[in-house]
């Protein structure tokens, strides 16, 4: 039986991901360093510990991953800041069915907590969620699962009680080792081959996963 839906927010509820990977190519370029497409889209939800380490390996050691961290930062405020975020097709409609249904919802984000409380209170998504995890509060972010194994414990149930929306490689990836079951809307690229056995369903966009919830409880 499903109990609770947690969400990722970037790319996911929010449409923000086109612009954490524009930001990261052109922080990287900035710096001596071109990042291609396919790179860019690697860094999706993946935490500063293991895109440290993946930007060392392609780049050298030498590549100063802290000093292209907080320029990519100062870059996605000023778009922000100049271009409203968005929400995703759906995230309102999804939303506010599960309140009616009694679901308890709950985001486990990659990015920082300031930007998370910040953005979902601009887009008035706030007060649909009862509790929002960022992965800065727990040992490992994506892709290991300790951000959903938080907000199941803090939720008060268990992984396989709990449906996980996610829209990148990353995000999914930690919400299966965790347990959860797992529905993709894919943003920027398709769903992997390598991931689709481990998932619990696909969606073109979150309207689309009241069809899965309702299937669990006819």
């Amino acid at each position: 039986m499903i109990h609770a839906v947690i969400f990722d927010m970037d790319g996911t509820l929010i449409d923000t991901e086109k612009l954490h990977t524009a930001c990261w190519r052109q922080a990287s370029k900035e710096y001596g360093y071109p990042m291609s497409m396919e790179t860019g889209l690697r860094m999706r939800s993946l935490a500063a510990e293991y895109a440290e380490l993946m930007l060392q390996e392609l780049y050298g050691k030498e590549y100063d991953f802290e000093k292209v961290r907080r320029f990519k930062q100062r870059l996605m405020d000023e778009m922000v800041n100049a271009h409203p975020i968005e929400k995703k097709e759906g995230a309102e409609e999804l939303l506010c069915w599960l309140k009616e249904k009694g679901y308890k919802c709950a985001v486990a984000t990659a990015s920082n907590p300031v930007n998370t409380k910040k953005w979902l209170r601009e887009l008035k998504l706030r007060d649909y969620f009862d509790y929002v995890v960022s992965a800065q509060q727990v040992p490992h972010g994506k892709p290991m699962p300790d951000i959903y194994l938080e907000v199941c414990k803090v939720i008060g149930e268990e992984p396989e009680n709990c449906i996980a929306i996610e829209d990148s490689p990353n995000g999914a990836l930690s919400a299966i080792r965790a347990g959860c079951k797992t529905i993709m809307v894919p943003d920027l690229t398709p769903v992997p081959e390598e991931l689709k056995s481990g998932l619990f369903g696909e969606a073109d966009n979150l309207k689309e996963v009241i069809g899965f919830l309702k299937e669990q409880t006819e």
